[in-house]
């Protein structure tokens, strides 16, 4: 159980009503917008910012998904693990290759630039202190500097998110599947 009440949309202010609307189509995350929405600041910031940046297309939703599972895996987050697997399969990786994302250079699902981003993802999450110039030339050979950028701030959100949802304890929503992070 949450260790803080999950409020709703209702109990936002009325001007930040129809950003919950936009945040409900981004998946079902109402229990994590919930907590967020006792300080609407933070819900205000938080879910414009990922409302906006799921639109713009500048990284494709694979990249994205491979990495937040990726990081999600690293962290143990269930929460996460659960609302981004599906969302990785969409992308054409199974349960399986989700749940073993992290042995990513012999994984048969993944291709090189996949390997990448998950690779990154480790780094970004686990070794952003001792990380090489080459995985950034490697970055840049198939990605713009705009889509790293992006990337890397996504992963480190995401990163951000696994401690609030754990520490906060809070709940799966109903129907969404537990994963691969227990």
């Amino acid at each position: 159980m949450s260790r803080v009440s999950i409020k709703g949309r209702d109990d936002l202010p009325e001007a930040l009503r129809p950003l919950w609307d936009q945040m409900t189509t981004y998946g079902a995350f109402e229990n994590q917008a919930g907590v967020m929405v006792h300080q609407p600041v933070i819900f205000k910031h938080t879910w414009s910012m990922l409302v906006e940046l799921s639109s713009s297309g500048t990284l494709s939703k694979r990249h994205l998904e491979l990495a937040l599972v990726a990081v999600s895996l690293l962290n143990r987050c269930i929460y996460c693990v659960s609302h981004h697997t599906p969302k990785l399969a969409i992308q054409g990786v199974s349960e399986d290759g989700a749940e073993r994302l992290l042995d990513y250079k012999d994984h048969p699902e993944l291709d090189d630039i996949d390997k990448l981003v998950v690779e990154y993802s480790i780094a970004v999450t686990n070794n952003w202190n001792t990380t090489r110039d080459d995985v950034f030339r490697r970055l840049k050979e198939h990605f713009t500097e705009a889509q790293i950028v992006e990337l890397t701030w996504r992963i480190a959100l995401c990163g951000a998110f696994n401690r609030l949802n754990d520490i906060l304890q809070l709940d799966i929503e109903p129907g969404v599947v537990r994963d691969a992070a227990e």
